[in-house]
């Protein structure tokens, strides 16, 4: 099983992962956190590190070649070449999905356009969670962060691009996915979250309809 968590940094993902992996654990359910391609040995994983990460927003280059040489090539190898441990539910945080979405509000890019066009064409996950935050609280976190990146400050900074890349998400890279959640996660604690995920990962009942509306035949939003 594989479990996505994604969002604008300072969304609170890092927290979430966390309270995932014990949540799974409490279920009886192996779980750890992967980072990063899929693949346990993918080609162009070295290739990839090498290029400056923080910049992918403003170049079309840095997206293009993480979508293609990257995580297009993931989804052909991971089914063959899965990551390790392989008995163990996979809780990623973070995947091609936010590539895109950074392509389009910083671009658009033409590779990040392309993908929204067809993504189906990357891996996609039994639940992909999506995390969201009003302006006020990400600068609130962004102050207590030590060194802030240029994609941390201009996501606060910039409400346009910050509710572009989410829209992205939502509606765009979230239709491959088996199951989505999106959560505000100024009005959820990650401990409320984690619950609510594993139950729909496990088959449970679905979340209550005083947690949770359908906003789009796609997913949930809480």
């Amino acid at each position: 099983m594989r479990i996505l968590v994604d969002g604008l940094d300072l969304s609170g993902k890092t927290s979430l992962v966390g309270s995932l992996v014990e949540e799974f654990t409490a279920h009886g359910h192996r779980a750890v956190r992967h980072r990063g391609l899929l693949a346990e040995h993918h080609p162009a994983r070295r290739l990839l590190k090498k290029l400056p990460l923080v910049r992918q927003p403003d170049s079309a280059f840095v997206t293009s070649a993480y979508l293609l040489a990257g995580y297009v090539l993931d989804a052909a190898l991971v089914e063959h070449d899965p990551p390790r441990p392989t008995d163990a539910v996979i809780v990623q945080d973070g995947y091609v999905d936010r590539t895109v979405a950074f392509g389009m509000a910083g671009g658009p890019y033409l590779g990040a356009a392309l993908a929204l066009r067809w993504p189906h064409a990357f891996a996609a996950f039994d639940v992909a969670v999506y995390l969201h935050a009003p302006i006020e609280v990400r600068r609130e976190r962004l102050a207590t962060r030590v060194k802030p990146d240029a994609v941390d400050i201009r996501g606060v900074e910039d409400p346009d691009f910050a509710a572009t890349f989410t829209a992205m998400l939502v509606r765009g890279m979230g239709r491959r996915h088996r199951n989505l959640l999106v959560f505000d996660t100024s009005r959820h604690t990650s401990q409320e979250m984690a619950a609510q995920v594993v139950q729909a990962a496990l088959g449970a009942a679905p979340p209550s309809p005083q947690a949770a509306v359908v906003p789009s035949k796609w997913g949930r939003a809480a």
